[in-house]
């Protein structure tokens, strides 16, 4: 099995690490509604993906 000879300097781990990053998550506008909402979930504001009603809207009130 392959080994390697020397150990990684730490700079060169750094700056290997240093891509490790999260980044600012992405935002889409919803078809429906406009407001901004993850790719490929639910939209929290009026409840509807791909077109349809997947879930009762949220800003009306029962009664």
């Amino acid at each position: 099995m392959a080994v390697p000879k020397q150990k990684q300097s730490h700079a060169r781990t750094s700056h290997r690490r240093a891509q490790h990053k999260l980044g600012a998550p992405v935002y889409n506008e919803c078809p429906q509604c406009h407001s901004p909402r993850r790719p490929h979930r639910v939209c929290p504001n009026c409840g509807s993906y791909r077109g349809r009603a997947v879930i009762a809207e949220t800003g009306q009130q029962s009664g």
